[in-house]
């Protein structure tokens, strides 16, 4: 009889709806964190975001265990990824507060289109590629304008982004005796550590201000448990070039939500724009390679036969 639970469940459900998932989530939450800055700098919104999704994956994974288990190279890329999700958050924060949102997000997605182009090795797949980055251009209307020290950390959020991608792939796809899901908790407490001194004098006047202080813990699950989570379960069963692609329809999310949420109506230049970057997804195709069995919580899937191991 088959299995019909949870874990059955997620692992039967194609990679594409974990994406979709992680997308949703990657803007309500920055749409969150921007009613408070209003209450609080910066960065004191990226440590409490940073330390509420700590607290839930410490609830709920006892990442200090995992740490336990781990050899030498299994904790220092543990270390590595919970420092660089650390700096990349407090440089995204850092970056809107200064840069439009939308000339934040088309740097953050430069650098991740390299690791796209470096799947893109047929010309269906190089089509794919000029279409998104056509896409993410006429969509976000990139514009190289506001404070100089603005663009320093939306540039530096852009490389620490392309460096969370190769970190986190390599962890759901590579890391021995850990799930990809487990290896994100313990970096996330590791995350704390880095982010706690930078962090912890502007966070604090949260302290007396509950509504701040639920805030504050509503863009943690929001930004950093809800689409992260989604981002292992894909990653484990997608190759790093597809899933650098699909980053592309983040801007089209941003997009969406901000139709829903914030009533912000597209231009028909927008409009184009994501049907640009629709278009890309539809044409991309991986190559092809055997099914391979990958490890999720306990249970073994099949790796989808479309998507290609890591190199």
């Amino acid at each position: 009889m088959p299995s019909t639970g949870p874990r059955a469940v997620l692992s039967a459900a194609p990679p594409w709806t974990y994406f979709i998932g992680s997308a949703v989530f990657h803007y309500l939450g920055p749409a969150f964190a921007v009613l408070l800055f209003a209450r609080l700098a910066p960065l004191g919104v990226a440590a409490l975001r940073i330390w509420s999704a700590a607290l839930v994956f410490a609830l709920w994974r006892r990442p200090w265990r995992i740490l336990a288990r781990l050899d030498i190279e299994g904790r220092r890329t543990i270390i590595v990824w919970g420092a660089v999700l650390a700096a990349m958050n407090v440089c995204f924060y850092l970056a809107i507060a200064r840069v439009p949102l939308a000339t934040v997000a088309a740097i953050e997605f430069l650098p991740v289109i390299v690791l796209a182009a470096l799947g893109a090795r047929t010309a269906r797949n190089l089509a794919a590629l000029l279409a998104a980055v056509g896409g993410v251009y006429v969509l976000t209307g990139i514009r190289l304008a506001g404070e100089p020290l603005g663009l320093v950390f939306a540039f530096a959020n852009a490389v620490l982004f392309t460096v969370y991608i190769v970190l986190a792939h390599r962890t759901a796809r590579r890391l021995r005796g850990i799930s990809g899901i487990e290896g994100l908790a313990a970096a996330m407490l590791v995350a704390c550590v880095f982010v706690t001194p930078m962090g912890i004098w502007q966070a604090a006047p949260a302290v007396i201000e509950p509504v701040t202080l639920v805030a504050g813990i509503g863009v943690g699950i929001c930004s950093s448990v809800i689409p992260y989570v989604c981002d292992q379960l894909a990653m484990a069963r997608m190759a790093r070039s597809t899933y650098a692609l699909l980053v592309a329809l983040l801007p089209a999310t941003a997009t969406v939500i901000g139709i829903v949420v914030l009533r912000q109506f597209p231009s028909f230049a927008e409009l184009a724009g994501v049907g640009l970057v629709v278009l890309s997804v539809a044409l991309h195709r991986e190559l092809q390679a055997p099914p391979a069995k990958r490890w999720f919580g306990g249970t073994t899937f099949a790796q989808d036969r479309t998507a290609r191991p890591a190199r």
